[in-house]
């Protein structure tokens, strides 16, 4: 937090009660639903469990929720993956979010599919939407849910692989582990990141 406070004025406080959840993810129709943009589905999933509309705001699709006097600032960027940074370092600033109240989801093609994997920091492992936010931000220091879409045998086309939409098999498993990451999202407004990886790391 501290090295992110230099964005911020000395005589500005931080809005501790509030936390960004960012889906990373491509905009436009043909990339709707590839596994690239499970970040996307998964805030598109838990706005609609909490009946909240998205609005187009700068960079971003943006919604926001009150749970238990925490309030919930969900961005899905505009700008495309590799350039993923603008968007969380724009609306980290406007909103005045401290940097261990904000959260990435992401894909991760080198977990089973389905399968959480939350951190509170970490390196970007090739991600560029990852690698865009760490530069924006100057830190590494910002927590991350992974999900995994890994297939079983390796794909021989990574690339491909991950921009290619969902096969029927894992759509009808999609919403049963979405509902798992919006409670752990939640988790990690009201209870903080330790908590939430000790209950959803590896379910």
């Amino acid at each position: 937090m501290f090295y992110f406070k230099r964005f911020f004025k000395k005589s500005e406080p931080l809005a501790m009660n509030k936390f960004l959840i960012v889906g990373l993810g491509n905009i436009g129709s043909e990339y709707e639903n590839t596994r690239h943009n499970v970040g996307f589905k998964i805030l598109d999933d838990l706005a609609k469990q909490q009946t909240c509309e998205w609005e187009l705001k700068k960079l971003a699709y943006y919604s926001v929720f009150k749970k238990k006097g925490r309030q919930f600032i969900l961005i899905k960027p505009t700008t495309f993956m590799n350039r993923s940074g603008k968007a969380v370092r724009h609306w980290a600033l406007k909103e005045k979010i401290p940097l261990e109240n904000i959260l990435v989801l992401t894909d991760e093609l080198h977990l089973p599919f389905g399968t959480i994997r939350i951190r509170g920091k970490g390196s970007p492992a090739g991600h560029n939407g990852l690698k865009d936010i760490e530069s924006e931000l100057n830190t590494p220091n910002y927590s991350r849910l992974r999900f995994g879409i890994g297939a079983e045998t390796k794909p021989l086309d990574q690339v491909k692989f991950v921009l290619d939409p969902w096969t029927e098999q894992e759509t009808a498993l999609l919403f049963e582990r979405f509902k798992l990451c919006s409670e752990a999202i939640l988790c990690f407004g009201l209870e903080g990141i330790q908590n939430t990886m000790n209950k959803y790391n590896g379910k």
